[in-house]
């Protein structure tokens, strides 16, 4: 193997690399021992015919294949290793000749990390505060949830629940139908359509209503965009909520061990508190990343940056469509193309890089460190709350990639904490194994 080094620029490196025939040749004799167990060549049991005979039957280029899919790989680790390198990317190859391989592996470096004054920073931390119009409005939430539906004669209003028969149709087609269906007229609802549920409002049982809801070409909603829908409405229904009072015996009926609305009461705002509290201490700590890389300078080398966009876009994809249909369905399906959306992603895959690397750097400067009885109990811990699939969570867990990425969360965790301990002006000079945020609200 012959491996030329090239300083791409922008903390980027190209390996020019070269294998010699002896190399491939034995990469080729072990791709044909893979392959010999699979391909049934006349005249010889499966797995018995000779190389000549089996490259002759396939095609010397699907055992080249077979090859290259280990060896440059395996080329690829061998040349960091004797150049020293410690890429922060997966490598980018180019293969220019496939028998025997000549390649280039493109990779960046991790970038160095130049940390401003971090441990003067500080941010001011704002108390939490839970209203009584807050724990009155979960009340009413409450009343609304327990109050059964019953029949309401008179006029439909927003919040009832009505059934009805519809008949509608798009721009002149064939209708269609459907019986005794529920629905829940709300002001601000978009199901089925925008306007449908202000054109119910008002109908009495028994009555039959038809309207059109027309949609301008230029609509944001491209589904809906220079459409018109007809409907034919006959409300067979009318429902309302009955709200029960609000008192000992409501807070009784949760059958929660409330005794009195003043504990039902006193639980919403513990409860409020709590939730409160938490994302107040995210938001806390996302100001105190944000100061902390505001401070720092980092050249993140664009081949990082590439990657993590192809990442992000993979992502989205997967989140949005369940992981059905992949990209390219998912691109359609928000009318961007992929450059677009690319160009749309930049902002946030730098973002995401810039504080990825301004923390760990921070970790290595205060010497955090995660200890495996650490990476176990956060084990231990997500296995407690797992449930049925017990079993799955600890298979996934405890897998080196498992720990690893574990491991991983911990540091950025710890390093965080650090940092806000250093921004609220707490211990700033005392680097702990493990630090816990116990800042809470006020009450």
């Amino acid at each position: 193997m012959r491996v030329k080094r090239e300083d791409a620029g922008n903390g980027q490196v190209a390996l020019h690399i070269e294998v010699e025939s002896e190399e491939m040749e034995r990469s080729l004799d072990r791709a044909y021992r893979r392959l010999v167990g699979r391909v049934n060549v006349p005249g010889f049991r499966k797995g018995k015919a000779p190389r000549v005979l089996v490259e002759r039957y396939l095609g010397r280029e699907v055992l080249v294949e077979e090859a290259l899919e280990r060896l440059i790989p395996e080329i690829y680790e061998q040349a960091i290793q004797e150049q020293g390198l410690e890429p922060i990317t997966q490598p980018q190859i180019e293969i220019t000749r496939r028998d025997p391989p000549i390649f280039t592996a493109r990779v960046a470096l991790r970038p160095p990390v130049e940390l401003g004054d971090y441990k003067s920073i500080r941010v001011p931390y704002e108390p939490v505060e839970i209203t009584q119009a807050q724990v009155d409005e979960v009340l009413e939430r409450l009343r609304w949830q327990q109050a059964p539906w019953e029949p309401a004669v008179r006029p439909v209003r927003f919040g009832d629940l009505v059934t009805m028969d519809v008949e509608n149709s798009v721009d002149g087609g064939e209708p269609s139908s459907q019986k005794n269906i529920q629905y829940q007229v709300m002001e601000n609802s978009s199901v089925p359509l925008p306007g449908f549920a202000q054109e119910i409002v008002g109908m009495t049982a028994d009555q039959e209503k038809g309207f059109s809801l027309a949609f301008p070409t230029e609509h944001a909603n491209k589904d809906l965009a220079g459409k018109t829908y007809a409907f034919k409405v006959v409300v067979r229904e009318v429902k309302e909520k009955r709200l029960p009072e609000l008192d000992d015996g409501f807070a009784r009926s949760l059958g929660q061990g409330f005794d009195s609305l003043e504990q039902l009461r006193d639980r919403i705002f513990s409860d409020l508190l709590r939730r409160a509290e938490v994302q107040a201490q995210e938001r806390y700590e996302e100001k105190v990343i944000d100061s902390v890389v505001e401070l720092a300078n980092v050249e993140l080398p664009p081949l990082l940056v590439e990657q993590e966009v192809a990442y992000l876009v993979e992502e989205q994809a997967r989140l949005f469509q369940g992981g059905e249909g992949g990209v390219d369905a998912y691109l359609s399906r928000i009318g961007k193309s992929e450059a677009e959306l690319k160009e749309e992603l930049q902002p946030v895959a730098r973002k995401r890089l810039m504080r990825s690397l301004v923390l760990s750097e921070i970790a290595a400067r205060e010497n955090i460190e995660v200890a495996p009885e650490e990476v176990e109990a956060e084990i231990q811990d997500r296995l407690s709350r797992a449930g049925h699939g017990v079993e799955e969570a600890r298979r996934r867990l405890s897998s080196p990639e498992g720990r690893r990425s574990i491991e991983q969360w911990l540091l950025r965790r710890k390093t965080v904490h650090r940092l806000r301990d250093i921004a609220k002006g707490e211990r700033p000079e005392e680097v702990t194994r493990s630090s816990q945020f116990q800042d809470g609200g006020k009450r």
